[in-house]
């Protein structure tokens, strides 16, 4: 049997991924589900577990670390190994950075957004190089690519990038894949709870997603990724195009990035 920990598994992408692999493997995999809402936690679990999957939740804020210790620390007393990390939880942001008076909510999305997944990663990965696992690693097309608007949760995930692909070349010896996620736009509803520049949900969002992608194929690049231990998966054809962009024409680039903000949030 499998076990697989999911965080942000309460919603959107990380839920998703908890019922696509329980659709898949039934009986044959255990899915650690973590996020905060406790509530919302337990009606995903219940979803799988109707699949035939084995569920534990452990309601967990990963800003915390002492949270994301008793997190791997309670799927290892029920389980007993640990084949799968996936970092999802994440948080959303997006204002002009002259506009943001505080930024003090700069540091808590750091916390989130790094920090939670460096600490279940440390917490995790002696499980995960005895099991010679998996570490899935959902970071954004804001974390290639400085999107504006946007100076916070880029920041947060180009630090992400950095950090797992050097995890990724210190871990190859010992049969660990790292595999890094960037999703672009999505149809989910993480951008309405972001930071808006005094630090307090947005109510929505700043990007024009016309054409988002949806979660269920959001979802299954990302497990096809983790099964394929791929390096990279960047999900659609315009991300891929502006990764090269950006180092032969940066400035289209940044055009292309301006273009995906609605006309009331772009810098004047």
């Amino acid at each position: 049997m499998r076990v697989v920990l999911i965080t942000g598994g309460s919603d959107g992408i990380g839920a998703e991924i908890a019922r696509q692999l329980a659709a898949k493997e039934g009986a044959g995999v255990a899915l650690v589900l973590a996020a905060r809402d406790s509530g919302k936690l337990a009606q995903v679990a219940g979803q799988c577990a109707a699949l035939g999957a084995q569920l534990l939740t452990v309601p967990t804020d990963v800003a915390d670390q002492d949270q994301c210790r008793r997190l791997v620390d309670a799927a290892l007393a029920r389980f007993g190994r640990i084949d799968v990390l996936v970092n999802n939880a994440g948080r959303s942001a997006h204002s002009l950075f002259e506009e943001v008076p505080d930024l003090g909510w700069y540091e808590e999305l750091m916390r989130i957004n790094l920090w939670g997944s460096v600490w279940c990663t440390q917490a995790a990965l002696p499980a995960l190089k005895a099991a010679r696992g998996r570490i899935v690693a959902v970071s954004s097309l804001a974390g290639l690519i400085g999107v504006p608007g946007r100076t916070a949760y880029s920041a947060s995930k180009f630090a992400m990038t950095g950090f797992f692909e050097a995890l990724r070349a210190e871990l190859k010896g010992a049969g660990v894949s790292v595999t890094i996620a960037y999703p672009g736009v999505v149809d989910t509803r993480i951008r309405y709870r972001g930071f808006n520049a005094l630090g307090q949900p947005m109510g929505s969002s700043g990007l024009r997603e016309e054409g988002a992608m949806t979660v269920q194929a959001c979802a299954r690049l990302i497990v096809e990724g983790m099964e394929k231990r791929k390096r990279e998966v960047v999900m659609t054809g315009k991300g891929k195009l502006g990764r090269l962009l950006k180092l032969v024409a940066p400035g289209l680039v940044e055009k292309m990035a301006l273009a995906a903000l609605k006309d009331d949030v772009r810098p004047h």
